[in-house]
């Protein structure tokens, strides 16, 4: 094995510059290999990171106006939601897939703490809008269950409004449990969270409900359903959500305009398929690409070889197998595709990483920590590894089949 690391080792430093310029094709290969693979993870995961952990789900229903007449009511009438709808979709046992139903209000009401005062908040239920959000508790909870059925003036705040109501020195930690006032009444804190660009504060649904005493009627549903995997399901289930509702407000459940919609199941689905699209084309190109060091990597191997004739014409004449000259003549091949490789990896991760550090002081980035895990890194290797030696066999199927006699002839 050391005999063969040194022949290899000797026959690379023999051609530096044609090895250097065939390593370079290499490694410019993996190189951009990796950082389509990073940035298509990138664009992935801002997508996932704008959408929420779990908004690709849901199903968002708004009132609309109906575009004909139904069962002697004319067109033109408008659908307003209602509370008892949540329990109507809810009761609904053809909508097997559905696993809650929940309302949101908003109110631009001022907060005031001791050291300034933030516009505006959203009442919701522990399932609803909020929740969908990828957000991180910086201290506190989220508007919880007892919230709601106790009616408690608890109010979740983000760190950009702990800044404004408390002062830029203050802290999260400290914050929660204190009280600010609120529509001439004192709510207490009971979580601090942080994200990118979400900046909203939140009440429970049913206290806002009791202190406003507004109607029944709500802007807006938000269905959540489980086990949807196709846009096919996810265009059921809205249809199953339309029929509910169109019984209960009677519409014509085929009435576009009465209800206006957003399939976010079948729109994550069919967004899922955009983004594996995107990787296959970001694995054809970088093949595409890398393809064409390996293909110097073959035609250096096979000047080698030409070179070499002589020197293998003696080894096969004092008894070389011809297993042995394969052997070396791949082992080159995979030396050269292997050490580029690494270095083009190791390039590419250093691009990346510092085209993340970059990103990552920008506020809604295009991309989102575009690096490559240790599978991408696996593949990457498995491939050089092949495509060195496919690149290598052909020369080395040649060598073999060099003659002893006429070797020893070659000039």
């Amino acid at each position: 094995m050391l005999d063969l690391i040194h022949e290899i080792g000797q026959t690379l430093r023999n051609s530096r510059l044609r090895t250097f310029l065939t390593g370079l094709a290499v490694a410019w290969g993996v190189f951009m290999l990796i950082i389509l693979l990073g940035m298509a993870r990138g664009v992935q995961n801002s997508f996932n990171d704008n959408m929420g952990s779990s908004v690709n789900n849901t199903i968002v229903v708004w009132g609309g106006m109906t575009g004909k007449g139904y069962k002697g009511y004319k067109a033109g009438r408008r659908i307003n939601l209602k509370e008892s709808d949540m329990t109507a979709v809810a009761k609904d046992k053809d909508n097997i897939n559905l696993t809650q139903v929940s309302t949101t209000a908003s109110s631009t009401a001022n907060i005031i703490g001791p050291k300034g005062i933030v516009s505006g908040f959203d009442a919701v239920f522990p399932e609803a809008d909020f929740s969908m959000a990828r957000v991180t508790m910086t201290a506190g909870r989220r508007i919880n269950g007892p919230d709601i059925s106790g009616r408690r003036r608890s109010i979740l705040i983000s760190e950009d409004s702990m800044h404004r109501l408390f002062g830029n020195d203050a802290k999260a930690e400290d914050v929660v449990g204190k009280t600010i006032r609120c529509m001439d009444l004192s709510w207490n804190i009971v979580g601090v969270y942080n994200h990118r660009w979400q900046t909203g504060s939140y009440v429970p649904y049913t206290t806002y409900k009791a202190i406003t005493g507004f109607d029944d009627n709500v802007e807006s549903l938000t269905a959540e359903y489980e086990g949807i995997v196709t846009e096919e399901e996810g265009d059921a289930a809205e249809e199953r959500l339309r029929a509910t509702l169109a019984s209960t407000h009677s519409f014509d459940r085929e009435d576009n305009s009465a209800l206006w919609t957003w399939n976010r199941l079948s729109q994550s689905i069919s967004s899922g398929k955009a983004l594996i699209y995107l990787q296959w084309a970001t694995w054809v190109i970088g093949i595409f690409t890398l393809l064409t060091g390996i293909v110097g990597v073959s035609n250096i191997m096979f000047v080698s070889v030409r070179e070499r004739t002589h020197e293998i014409g003696i080894r096969r004449a004092i008894g070389a197998k011809p297993r042995s000259i394969l052997t070396q003549i791949l082992a080159e091949s995979v030396a050269i595709t292997a050490i580029s490789g690494y270095a083009g990896v190791f390039l590419g991760m250093l691009v990346l990483q510092a085209i993340d550090a970059i990103l990552s002081n920008t506020d809604n980035p295009p991309v989102s920590n575009p690096t490559v895990d240790i599978s991408i890194a696996v593949q990457v290797t498995i491939t050089l590894v092949i495509a060195g030696a496919l690149a290598g066999l052909l020369p080395a199927l040649k060598a073999i089949k060099v003659k002893p006699v006429e070797a020893l002839r070659d000039e």
